[in-house]
């Protein structure tokens, strides 16, 4: 999931962090097992069935993104397929209360399905309850409001597979590192389910697959703007860093300049979720050896699905899973066509010329 700053506010850590054991995987709000998505289909007869039925869904997202226009493109596709109508696709930008407004006006036009994230866990509680109230299928995007029961209160939450994010990218520094050497942690230093299990993943997966391997300077980050400087910290008392790994792509943007302002040309960098300058240093054979992206396009089709599954009462699991992609020089083009159902920038589609 492309990652944003303000995600960093307390409201959007409702969920607990979760301690990752050896071996572990994506766990849900409250342990629940991860089903991936490819599990979550609706077969010719069952979207027949649906086309009769005159459904009408609403997508009420949290802000407008590269992320969520992929999210919004595999949900509007096969929402098309299910001959279920879109009346509805709006942006809260980050604001609790123009999220409560767009929920209040949508429930007017009387949906029978509603896509969202919940930007406050608390506040959205209410305000998504009168629309489950009222029959409508709820489907949330990686956050949960408060108190919330499924299959009651909502049909499921969808999300990326996170610890396969974090694992991806031990498995993508290793390959870059000869599988031996220092590695820097650059974590999110904040309780957020999202971020939390991915970067436990990733110091998981070093510390249990690659004992050749050593975690050697660990810091935490909750601004973007001091990636740079903590960067300068990391390296100046550990020079000799084979790797670093950085939260998401945002502070690795910083760790980057970092590296370029010292004129570091070996250690290697790897992060997630998908960023222009970080793809552009990676295509050129600078610091970047390879970034882990979910599948967005794929996030927004099984959300739709499982919508539409619950209408017709067929049972979903809590908790859905996105596949995790590692991109590389090699199939950029491709991942991140795959990711976020559009071509890269131009200006790395140039430098893979």
């Amino acid at each position: 999931m492309t990652f944003f700053t303000k995600r960093t506010l307390a409201s959007l850590s409702v969920l607990a962090l979760l301690a990752l054991p050896a071996g572990a995987e994506t766990v849900g709000p409250s342990g629940e097992a991860a089903t991936p998505t490819a599990q979550i289909t609706l077969d010719d007869a069952q979207a027949a069935t649906l086309k009769d039925k005159g459904l009408k869904a609403a997508l009420l997202w949290h802000d407008q993104s590269d992320f969520v226009n992929a999210v919004t493109a595999g949900a509007d596709d096969e929402f098309k397929r299910l001959g279920i109508e879109v009346v509805a696709t709006t942006s809260a930008s980050f604001d609790s209360a123009k999220q409560l407004s767009d929920i209040e006006t949508t429930l007017a036009l009387k949906p029978d399905i509603i896509l969202s994230l919940p930007l406050d866990p608390v506040a959205s509680a209410a305000a998504f309850k009168k629309a489950s109230a009222q029959g409508v299928k709820l489907v949330f995007l990686s956050n949960l409001p408060k108190d919330y029961k499924q299959p009651a209160d909502y049909a499921a939450i969808v999300t990326d597979d996170l610890f396969q994010m974090g694992a991806q990218a031990a498995d993508t520094l290793a390959k870059a590192m000869g599988g031996k050497g220092k590695v820097g942690w650059i974590y999110h230093d904040a309780q957020y389910y999202v971020t939390n299990q991915r970067d436990n993943a990733f110091k998981t997966t070093i510390e249990t697959k690659y004992p050749d391997m050593q975690i050697v300077a660990k810091a935490g980050i909750t601004d973007p703007a001091r990636a740079e400087e903590i960067a300068n910290a990391m390296l100046l008392q550990n020079p000799d860093l084979g790797g670093i790994y950085v939260t998401w792509a945002g502070p690795a943007e910083g760790v980057l300049a970092a590296l370029r302002a010292s004129g570091n040309k070996t250690t290697k960098i790897v992060t997630l979720d998908l960023s222009e300058p970080i793809a552009l240093d990676m295509v050129k054979g600078g610091n970047v050896a390879g970034i882990v992206a979910d599948e967005a396009y794929e996030l927004g089709r099984a959300m739709a699905d499982v919508g539409a599954r619950a209408v017709l009462g067929v049972d979903n699991p809590p908790f859905i899973v996105a596949p995790a992609l590692t991109v590389t020089k090699e199939n950029l083009a491709e991942g991140w066509q795959k990711s976020l159902h559009k071509d890269a920038p131009q200006s790395v589609l140039d430098a893979l010329k």
